[in-house]
């Protein structure tokens, strides 16, 4: 995929995100996001990917949903996607592929698209460079475990 066709999917995918936004009911828990929608807009996309967190076997502090961070778990951040959604993340440098469950929220850097707990990012290859092209599909769950911690 292009530069140029990345960047007008980027802008696809924002105008929408405002427009559902501006028509939404409020809700207790504004980090969950309408999920059909979400689950549609990553169906089959590419983006850049980083990881983030301490080494595996050390505990990290908690995630959006409640969840203590395990480094070496098959887990990720997403801006959007509901928490508990099984997100397939293929490195096409290395054609290793890992299914994830989403339980953060993030990344906000860069335009990455998604952020990698150490371990999945071992799995695929991506630690030594840091930061990776993958390509992504959903292939299941949401709203799965916790909702999101109620106090920030």
């Amino acid at each position: 995929m292009n530069h140029q066709t990345l960047t007008g999917l980027t802008a696809l995918v924002a105008t929408l995100a405002v427009s559902t936004a501006a028509s939404a009911t409020p809700s207790v828990n504004s980090t969950q996001p309408n999920s059909i929608e979400s689950k549609q807009l990553i169906a089959q996309s590419v983006g850049q990917a980083s990881f983030y967190g301490n080494q595996p076997g050390e505990g990290g502090p908690l995630t959006a949903n409640g969840e203590r961070y395990q480094p070496g778990g098959y887990t990720a951040a997403h801006r959007t996607l509901p928490f508990g959604t099984r997100v397939r993340v293929t490195s096409p440098a290395t054609g290793r592929s890992v299914v994830v469950r989403i339980n953060d929220r993030g990344p906000y850097t860069g335009g990455r698209v998604i952020d990698l707990s150490v371990g999945a990012a071992r799995a695929i290859g991506l630690t030594n460079s840091g930061v990776g092209t993958v390509r992504m599909e959903v292939v299941g769950g949401g709203e799965g475990r916790r909702q999101g911690r109620r106090n920030r």
